[in-house]
């Protein structure tokens, strides 16, 4: 039984760390071009790696730990004697560590996204100065202040402080990544930024992968604005309750929260505010798409964070 038992981890334990491992096709990176011909989007170049926070950093086995732990997988099925061994065989594949691939979330990637007039624009702005909130992610973000049905709950809450919002509809963290790395992120020392960035990686990558490309944002934050203190929104919840990406959202945000060090990083959850008792967003301020705050959800979203900015801002 007890033999039975530790086979049984043993299995889920290295499986585990085995599928999450197998690549994505190139067509599932957010962003990338499809097909080519005349007006074709440019298409996109995977960047270096960015360093990631120890705090979110996925465990990645060296090629000498990879080949030693193999090497005694393959010795222990091998030495096994359980009615059980077939299985070991037949699921061996599964049971041996790969190679850790790339994560793209936490590279120096030019979306497409931040190519254009759009990120001309906010280096632009970058260089002028004169910023004391700095605002950056996805559409959720964005559309804050560039839907009009939204600008009166931005100048609610933002009209009073020098802004910038940097956000792209579409984006995600390599292209916060990048963007920040060539000319959003020089010029100007924000004394806060409001951070939220990750749902649109939610399709092609893990929780922890989105996890390493949220730390590396912040960590680049960091590098590029030293004395700005970071309000760290969680991704806000997507979908309905059932969906799998509310749990992949959900464990992207515990290990982000990780992040919160109260000194220079501060980490909030205001999801919760945006649901009802079955987790369902409530009528009237979520579009239909279950993803895009209206100027209902905007201003929830205002009202929960405006004295957290104001403490970050003195």
């Amino acid at each position: 039984m007890v033999r039975t038992l530790h086979i049984s981890l043993a299995f889920l334990v290295l499986a585990g760390h085995a599928l999450p491992q197998v690549a994505p096709p190139p067509a599932n990176i957010p962003g990338a071009a499809q097909g080519g011909g005349r007006g074709a989007p440019a298409p996109i170049v995977i960047g270096p790696s960015a360093p990631v926070p120890p705090e979110v950093a996925i465990p990645r086995p060296t090629p000498e730990e990879l080949a030693q732990v193999n090497k005694s997988v393959m010795q222990w099925i091998a030495s096994d004697k359980s009615p059980a061994k077939p299985l070991l065989q037949k699921f061996e594949s599964l049971l041996l560590l790969q190679p850790p691939r790339l994560n793209v979330a936490a590279t120096y990637t030019q979306t497409q996204q931040r190519m254009g007039p759009r990120h001309l624009g906010f280096a632009e702005t970058a260089s002028k100065g004169n910023i004391d909130l700095l605002l950056d992610g996805d559409s959720i973000t964005d559309f804050w202040s560039s839907v009009d049905a939204n600008k009166a709950m931005y100048d609610k809450y933002f009209g009073n402080v020098r802004n910038a919002n940097f956000a792209i509809s579409g984006d995600t963290t390599q292209g916060v990544l990048w963007g920040l790395h060539n000319g959003e992120g020089q010029g100007f020392q924000p004394k806060a930024i409001m951070l939220m960035i990750g749902t649109n990686n939610s399709g092609t990558y893990s929780g922890p992968e989105i996890a390493e490309g949220v730390g590396a944002v912040v960590l680049e934050m960091r590098k590029d604005f030293p004395d700005a203190k970071i309000l760290l929104l969680a991704i806000f919840p997507r979908s309905t309750p059932g969906d799998p990406v509310r749990d992949k959202i959900a464990e992207a945000n515990r290990i982000i929260s990780k992040l919160d060090d109260q000194k220079h990083v501060f980490y909030m959850d205001i999801g919760p505010k945006f649901l009802d008792g079955k987790g369902y967003l409530l009528p009237d301020t979520f579009r239909t798409d279950n993803l895009h705050p209206l100027a209902a959800g905007y201003d929830i979203w205002g009202a929960a964070v405006k004295d957290k900015l104001a403490e970050l801002l003195k």
